[in-house]
């Protein structure tokens, strides 16, 4: 396994909790995971299928990736907030782990699968993008939520505008931007330069539809629902980390919404 550690106390803490999850999970023990799951916890599924804490307790979805052994991993460490992120081919996890009083908890499991080819169309918001990029059906209740909101837009617009510098002060130096609309994973430069050529390889802002903020100091987790221009709906989970008095955006996982099977 290629791991990429913060070297902080609080990657390792992360880390731990991590791997307590993965194993429980491995084993079938639902009561061990259930007491790792955070109140608001979500798991998204490849299509775009969401659980909550209650309904995950009960039925313990599969992992898509079922041994990690061999993917590349990376975590990070924000604060209160740690992130997992797995990759194993065209199969993507992230894990969004948050610091409670009782300790580390899982508040996001979420997982994309990459297109095998490059995208032939690009789902977004539309000509105008008057959703994200102006105003959002979302009202925020603090300070915080406010300014994360406004960089939310600013980042999108700047997408959607092929302005790549703007784009750039807003994207951390380690984003990754993942897209079940998409056939890559998106760094900050290949993003960026792919902004300013406007061919933004079937990622593009998309309809705000819905949206929760969870605060932990200087980092947000927000998590929202989204409908493209062609009618089909996304889940994304981003991560705010708030540096040098600027929130800047971590990490974009979007998984779409498979359209339901036919019963016949």
């Amino acid at each position: 396994m290629l791991t990429l550690l913060l070297a902080s106390a609080l990657a390792a803490a992360t880390a731990s909790a991590d791997h307590a999850f993965l194993h429980a999970v491995a084993g079938g023990d639902s009561k061990a995971v259930a007491a790792l799951l955070d109140n608001d916890f979500t798991w998204t599924n490849v299509d775009g299928r969401t659980l909550d804490a209650a309904h995950a307790r009960q039925a313990l979805p599969k992992p898509a990736i079922a041994d990690e052994s061999g993917a590349q991993s990376m975590q990070y460490g924000y604060g209160n907030v740690g992130v997992v992120e797995v990759n194993a081919g065209k199969l993507h996890t992230l894990r969004v782990w948050v610091k409670r009083p009782a300790g580390w908890r899982l508040l996001v499991y979420q997982e994309v699968k990459s297109l095998d080819a490059p995208a032939t169309v690009t789902p977004g918001a539309g000509k105008n993008c008057e959703n994200p990029c102006g105003a959002v059906p979302y009202q925020p209740k603090t300070a915080t939520e406010r300014e994360v909101m406004e960089a939310y837009k600013s980042l999108e617009e700047a997408a959607m505008g092929g302005k790549a510098k703007e784009w750039s002060e807003i994207a951390a130096d380690e984003i990754a931007l993942v897209s079940s609309n998409s056939d890559r994973v998106f760094d900050k430069p290949t993003r960026a330069a792919a902004i300013a050529k406007a061919t933004l390889g079937g990622v593009a802002p998309t309809k705000l539809l819905s949206a929760r903020l969870f605060e932990f100091g200087n980092a947000v987790v927000m998590t929202s629902q989204h409908q493209s221009d062609r009618g089909g709906l996304i889940q994304i989970t981003r991560l705010w980390v708030k540096r040098d008095g600027r929130w800047q955006e971590t990490l974009s996982y979007q998984t779409a919404v498979a359209a339901p099977r036919s019963s016949y």
